[in-house]
């Protein structure tokens, strides 16, 4: 018992019992206590809970030692030797080892210095203890989480944030809108608002293109807003649009720009310009105004506008040109002797028919009449251009077939005289031609003139009225009928009776196969072209009929009561009657969206939904000759303190990129002449080629086209059957021809724009018909650019 407790030599030293050390008996030294201490931290531990627990071990388990009865030594650090390491790595590496063992007390004897133990290597360390790390911070709720990221991010120096906003970037930026298949791009497209979807198509070139180029996206947003009016307005939009960008082309073959951003499509475009005109004109309080004089004191018996110009005509023999932004007279057009009663245009050229019997053409582009027509005998009342486009016809089996017809632009006139002509429209080089003998009754002038083409005959008074579209020909007369005419063959065939007095308007629907017309009897009568039999009868006005105006959802009436009313053209139901003026209406011009009256000093906008009146665009006038509107223009003619007035107002802003719809939807942009094409290629339309080119293949596959003449036809060729309840059969894709010459036409690349469908019919392919089919729109549930996904009914927010 004396040895257990023999205290060790030195002052304030003594030996610890055996069984407290716990080490088999053995007496351990300080010295190799902690050379034991240093060789566990070093090389015995696999992680860092298990050097927790050497070090806990350590503390309860010590070999015997010396303890200074007055003084205690300090305890060890467990900074490095405990606690968990940080699990980012130092940026700046390890500190020095520095002795964490005090220096001993002096002592009687002196002993050797300890060696300082070896520090562990904290990045194996870490990484290590990641897997544990992550686990455990998988775990936590997502504010935490957050919490936890902050607090490293303010102690993590600049690099290490460089390093991370390296790696955030290019994975919180990522394109889903590319990445994603097309069909899943439309389907989430088709949720956004189109305030959305203008701001999303800012972002990058492929989200714009993306966006812009998608048809039924817009076309769906069209119809969800209720401006998708139907009736081939849309696509005559679309063969317009393409016509302007296949003249932009060719300009920028001459003098190209670099990198040009992609095109959108014209439904995009449709929705932009039927958006700001409905926004624009109803909403826009204060638009731009100018007002300036015109043709003296004398009536103005026409007006139009025509890119970009003013076009009028007086009862004083003159024809002016002015530029609606400045009001300048650019051109005054001389030459008729006696008062201008009927006026149009197309580009360039402008048709009119005066009191002098004569039909003049002139060149706008110089200000020139390049030809007199002669062989009216009286005045020349009404008169129409028609342009070729796209017709249903039927042949004797009840086979209906598409067909282009006129094939070449000509004009029809009715006059006073109680007949009808049709003529040529020369185009920009034809020969010029004067007619000569006009004064004289007994000799007709078009019998030598290579440019008329029939005489309709028939009406037992003044023709007043007319309206032509296609092969069709609607003329209105003082003798209470109308009726219609084959322009093309000459033939009359159906003679419309119901009217009881004179017929002052009439308009025509080919896609109803309907004609209208307006009597002095107080009566609107609609007749079905099919059978010639009055289908309508509307009646409510009190008076005199004088103006006629149809769109694809409205018939409206306008009549010498104060009145205009505005019926439904299918079912014939009046819809509303618009009555705040007090006198006879003398003009008026309407759209899906308003009407534009005048009558009695007053120049009225309606609100042709509701019937509500809009605003007074002009008060304390005189009267109101004449009113047309297009797009963003509008211009009215008036007679104010005796004297004529041109007033022009401006709907647009400076930066609108506003395309606007012509009245009717009569389009005067590409070449629509298709009588001498004598090559038809098959265009194999790649619709997502958003350049809208057309791949070309063999012509030589496909029969040149045949020339209808005047009284003949054409033999139809085999082909499948395209009726309309056979294009909208849901699924059904059918390929379609495009035709061209030597240059992809007008109509050709409109297809292409539409998304017509790509060829493949490989060696089973059908002979191509002489008359080409335009391609169909695409119905809701397909798209011609991408494979469509039939979803639920979908709430636009």
């Amino acid at each position: 018992m004396q040895e257990e407790d023999a205290v060790a030599s030195g002052k304030g030293w003594r030996m610890l019992k055996p069984e407290e050390g716990g080490d088999n008996g053995k007496v351990i030294g300080l010295t190799e206590a902690v050379e034991r201490y240093g060789r566990k931290r070093s090389h015995g531990s696999d992680n860092m809970m298990e050097g927790v627990e050497s070090t806990h071990d350590l503390e309860t388990n010590t070999p015997p030692r010396k303890k200074a009865r007055a003084t205690h030594l300090p305890q060890l650090s467990t900074l490095n030797a405990a606690a968990p390491p940080s699990p980012l790595p130092s940026p700046h590496g390890s500190p020095p080892p520095q002795c964490i063992w005090p220096s001993a007390p002096p002592s009687g004897a002196s002993s050797p210095q300890p060696q300082a133990p070896l520090q562990p290597d904290l990045a194996l360390t870490t990484l290590l203890t990641l897997p544990s790390l992550l686990s455990h911070f998988s775990t936590l709720p997502p504010q935490l989480q957050s919490h936890f990221l902050l607090t490293l991010l303010r102690h993590s120096p600049l690099p290490v944030l460089r390093t991370l906003h390296s790696v955030l970037t290019p994975t919180l930026a990522r394109d889903f809108l590319t990445l994603l298949p097309p069909e899943l791009v439309s389907l989430v497209l088709s949720y956004l608002p189109y305030s959305t979807l203008t701001r999303a198509s800012r972002v990058s070139r492929s989200w714009r293109a993306i966006v812009d180029s998608d048809p039924v996206l817009w076309r769906d947003l069209l119809k969800n807003t209720k401006i998708w009016f139907g009736g081939d307005t849309e696509r005559a939009f679309a063969q317009s649009i393409f016509a302007r960008r296949q003249q932009e082309t060719q300009a920028q073959l001459i003098s190209p720009v670099g990198n040009p951003l992609p095109l959108p499509h014209p439904y995009k475009m449709l929705f932009k310009s039927r958006h700001l005109t409905r926004t624009r004109w109803v909403h826009n309080e204060e638009p731009k105004h100018r007002s300036f004089p015109a043709h003296g004191s004398s009536v103005v018996t026409c007006l139009l506008f025509s890119h970009g110009r003013i076009i009028s005509a007086s009862d004083d023999h003159s024809i002016h040109v002015y530029s609606p932004l400045t009001g300048e007279l650019l051109q005054a057009l001389d030459g008729h002797e006696g008062g201008v009663w009927a006026m149009a245009a197309s580009k360039d050229t402008l048709v009119t028919g005066s009191t002098d019997r004569t039909v003049r053409i002139w060149d706008l582009s110089t200000g020139r009449c390049t030809h007199i027509f002669g062989g009216h005998t009286s005045t020349v009342r009404c008169l129409a251009i028609v342009k070729p486009e796209w017709i249903d016809m039927e042949d004797e089996n009840g086979v209906v077939t598409k067909e282009k017809w006129p094939k070449r632009s000509v004009i029809v006139t009715g006059s006073r005289d109680h007949s009808l002509r049709v003529w040529t429209l020369p185009r920009p080089g034809d020969p010029e031609y004067r007619c000569d003998g006009a004064d004289d009754v007994e000799a007709d002038p078009s019998e030598e003139n290579p440019y008329h083409k029939i005489h309709l005959e028939g009406h037992d008074h003044a023709v007043r009225a007319l309206a032509a579209r296609g092969r069709t020909l609607v003329s209105g007369s003082y003798d209470c009928t109308v009726r219609i005419w084959d322009i093309i063959t000459g033939d009359c065939k159906w003679v419309l009776v119901g009217h009881t007095q004179k017929v002052y308007s009439v308009v025509l629907d080919l896609s109803r196969n309907l004609a209208c017309s307006g009597s002095m009897d107080g009566t609107v009568r609609v007749w079905n072209l099919r059978n010639g039999q009055c289908q309508h009868t509307l009646t409510g006005h009190t008076s005199l009929v004088g103006l006629l105006g149809l769109s694809p959802s409205y018939l409206v009436s306008a009549a010498a009561d104060s009145t205009l009313r505005i019926w439904d053209p299918d079912t014939g139901e009046l819809r509303n009657t618009l009555a705040a003026h007090t006198g006879a209406i003398t003009c008026f011009q309407h759209d899906e969206f308003k009407v534009l009256s005048g009558s009695d000093g007053t120049l009225k906008m309606w609100d042709v939904r509701d019937g509500s009146v809009v605003r007074d665009l002009l008060t304390g006038i005189s009267g109101v000759w004449q009113v047309v509107f297009e797009g963003r223009w509008c211009v009215a003619a008036s007679n104010r303190n005796l004297t004529t007035q041109l007033d022009v107002w401006d709907f647009g802003n400076d930066d609108d990129d506003w395309v606007g719809e012509p009245p009717g939807g009569i389009y005067d942009d590409g070449t629509d002449d298709d009588e001498d094409e004598e090559e038809i290629e098959q265009a194999d339309v790649d619709a997502m080629d958003q350049d809208l080119e057309v791949t070309l293949s063999d012509p030589e596959s496909v029969e040149p086209e045949r020339e209808v003449e005047r009284g003949g036809s054409a033999a139809p060729a085999d082909r499948p059957a395209d009726s309309e309840d056979e294009l909208m059969t849901e699924g059904r894709r059918t390929s379609r021809w495009a035709p061209s010459a030597s240059r992809p036409t007008t109509h050709q690349r409109a297809r292409a724009l539409l998304g017509g469908e790509s060829s493949r019919r490989g060696n089973g392919l059908p002979a191509a018909s002489s008359s080409t089919i335009p391609a169909r729109l695409p119905l809701n549930d397909e798209t011609p650019t991408r494979p469509r996904i039939k979803t639920l009914a979908r709430t636009r927010r």
